[in-house]
């Protein structure tokens, strides 16, 4: 499949991350794992750190500046810009200073007045133990669906497919201009788009992914083995999502910068300690780490956090509802980023479960709107990488199939009394208070239908992580985190 490897081969080891969603606890153990793939790598050896971006997450400045500091300390070559990179908005020009590593992306035009003009080139050029590596980075296509209305839709246009495929191969040609034979993409367009580049281009080597969190194991043809216009090999990879993973991709290229040997390892950054000095860092950049409760019993981690039935969401969401004393809570399932442990809970634990710090509206919805809402959110089984993932409720009680499919819905009310709601003809004369994100409030990643400003009660100063806190603070028991079975998934 590839051939042996020629006189004047360049061995190339590549340490790589993606979409770790501003998990700083995963960060420091990252850390770590990246001080043992350094001290194992031999002189002859060229290295790169690499990134396809999302490593920052929300609004939060302090959870961006630790993202940024996390990749600064891994002493990455480059990034490119995922959708969550650009979640800071008008807030960009206070953390992207920084930055210390390349950050890439050659399909998004920007605004002059923009700090993100400053600082984002198309490519670079990285040269190590004499030999040169050209890399490229891409920012999704889907940007806009991704993010808030804000300043960005303002300042930074993002090319579609067709042209993201031009411009790439464009910014291919220039660096081959330049004598460049190793060409790395730092791509975060997701795993479809990815193969469709790596097969209708001409000159691309290795695609260092990221968006669509696949994990990809291995270096298997047609998987994420292809061959480009010339016949030639490019490989794909991809490290997950959450931090969860990390991966080290070992090359040799023949004299002409092609392929002839790889291999892809995929590590779990819970094999590793938290790096108690980066720890140390993170502590100072977030503050406050107060610990509040205890946690006694939880379930594991998730398989699919966007489609999998959630007792850690279940508990989120009846925080949020008790503590701001509305009908019903919602808890989009792409908010959360991690789980509850046994032991001491305290505020960097809380925050790296619910980083993105969404502030919370109460709003009253009709029936139909909540129905509506449920069935968009129950078609992410069928959608491409489960997006934009189910919804978690206090309040409501529902069951799904894992076709995509609502069949049944009941309201419980505050005696705990089960009513039943017709979901083929949900009413729009009966309201319920409700509280949810703003991201989804305002009708984002397809909720359009709970895009009302006009019946909006308050709009709160502070995300879930503060509902949980004030309810855990009130508990004088250790906590147990079960399912209950208010979601039900039915296999059709």
């Amino acid at each position: 499949m590839i051939n042996p490897v020629s006189l004047g081969s360049v061995k190339t080891s590549i340490f790589y991350i993606n979409d770790f969603h501003g998990k700083t606890l995963n960060m420091e153990r990252a850390f770590a794992a990246s001080k043992t793939f350094d001290n194992k790598q031999g002189n002859n050896n060229d290295i790169l750190k690499l990134s396809a971006g999302d490593i920052m997450l929300g609004e939060d400045i302090n959870t961006n500046n630790a993202a940024i500091m996390f990749q600064n300390f891994l002493k990455i070559d480059a990034s490119a810009i995922g959708n969550h990179e650009q979640d800071i908005q008008d807030k960009a020009d206070k953390v992207l200073p920084l930055i210390k590593y390349n950050i890439l992306s050659n399909n998004i035009k920007i605004h002059p007045r923009s700090p993100w003009s400053k600082i984002v080139k198309a490519s670079i050029i990285e040269e190590k133990n004499g030999h040169k590596y050209g890399i490229i980075g891409s920012t999704p296509i889907d940007l806009y669906k991704r993010s808030k209305q804000g300043v960005l839709q303002r300042d930074i246009s993002v090319h579609n497919a067709k042209e993201t495929l031009n411009d790439i191969q464009t910014e291919i040609n220039e660096l081959k201009k330049q004598g460049i034979n190793k060409i790395i993409l730092l791509s975060h367009l997701g795993y479809t788009l990815d193969k469709l580049v790596a097969q209708n281009t001409k000159g691309l080597d290795v695609i260092i992914g990221g968006h669509s969190h696949e994990l990809i194991y291995d270096v298997k043809k047609d998987k994420n083995l292809f061959f480009n216009l010339d016949k030639e090999p490019v490989v794909i990879t991809q490290a997950g999502r959450d931090g969860k993973n990390f991966g080290i991709l070992n090359i040799e290229f023949d004299n002409n910068g092609i392929i002839k040997k790889v291999q892809n390892n995929i590590g779990q950054t819970k094999d590793f300690h938290r790096d108690m000095a980066i720890r140390h860092i993170f502590d100072k950049i977030l503050g406050n780490n107060q610990k509040f409760g205890y946690i006694n019993s939880a379930p594991g981690p998730n398989a699919n956090d966007l489609i999998d039935k959630n007792p850690h969401a279940y508990f989120i969401a009846d925080c949020i509802k008790k503590d701001l004393n509305c009908d019903i809570a919602i808890v989009p399932a792409a908010n959360l980023r991690g789980f509850f442990e046994k032991g001491k809970l305290d505020d960097r634990i809380l925050s790296d479960i619910m980083p993105f710090r969404n502030k919370l509206q109460k709003i009253n919805y009709c029936e139909k709107d909540i129905v509506d809402a449920i069935k968009h959110a129950a078609k992410s089984y069928i959608q491409t990488a489960n997006k934009p993932g189910i919804l978690y409720t206090s309040g409501l009680k529902y069951s799904i199939s894992n076709k995509g499919e609502l069949l049944s819905m009941s309201f419980i009310d505050r005696n705990g009394k089960e009513q039943p709601i017709d979901i083929n003809n949900p009413r729009t004369d009966k309201f319920y208070t409700t509280v949810i994100n703003d991201y989804c409030a305002e009708g984002n990643d397809g909720f359009k239908m709970l895009y009302h400003p006009e019946n909006i009660i308050k709009k709160y100063t502070f995300d879930g992580t503060q509902c949980v806190k004030n309810i855990v603070m009130k508990t004088s028991k250790p906590i147990d985190i079960k399912d209950d079975g208010r979601l039900e998934i039915i296999e059709k």
